[in-house]
């Protein structure tokens, strides 16, 4: 792997109590003919990515069990409560040592297909310089998945805390490529209603 060419991962981030959701797992929700959390797993294999990682927590052994037979390293968030940034922190960590950058997924937005992941990846690797992060803009709101400068946002990611992502971190700064993308990475699930929508 050469600096044109960086290492990047995928971290699914799959630990949530989905509370909102009522007494149903959010992950194991059917959306099509498949759980979402299985859906955004097969969108980040089927993508680019170099490696892919899970981080599960909450019904955790039901995820595990609706992620049987698919090529990724699963890892547990031991206290799913402890928000986000947790979960975030241990996925990141997670990956192989090389990796450069990773593209982070959440696990309840299953219109999130690989062709999505690799638009972030064809910006980021043509980019120069490499910006901090790339995303995604659909109807000038900002969207998920969003790929993050490991090397760039190492030391921010760290101090991450709570129930709160890169979001924070990515307003403050100059340098974030934001690319064109369709309404799907403005979509996500909170409640069973909105898997119609």
């Amino acid at each position: 792997m050469t600096a044109s060419d960086p290492a990047i991962g995928a971290v699914i981030l799959a630990a949530g109590l989905g509370s909102r959701f009522g007494a149903t797992p959010k992950m194991l929700a059917p959306y099509g003919d498949r759980p979402m959390v299985r859906r955004a797993v097969e969108a980040a294999l089927a993508s680019r990515a170099d490696s892919v990682v899970a981080v599960l927590g909450a019904h955790r052994q039901a995820v595990r069990d609706a992620l049987a037979g698919l090529d990724l390293t699963l890892i547990e968030n031991p206290d799913p409560a402890a928000g986000l940034s947790a979960s975030l922190r241990l996925g990141l960590a997670a990956l192989p040592p090389r990796t450069r950058a990773a593209v982070v997924l959440l696990g309840d937005m299953p219109r999130i297909e690989a062709a999505h992941i690799d638009a972030l990846i064809a910006a980021y690797k043509a980019a120069a310089p490499r910006p901090s992060a790339v995303v995604p803009v659909s109807g000038g709101l900002r969207g998920n998945p969003v790929l993050l400068d490991l090397a760039r946002l190492g030391t921010d990611l760290a101090a991450l805390s709570g129930d709160r992502g890169a979001g924070p971190i990515l307003k403050r700064r100059g340098d974030v490529l934001e690319v064109p993308a369709d309404p799907a990475v403005i979509y996500d699930v909170d409640t069973p209603e909105a898997l119609g929508g």
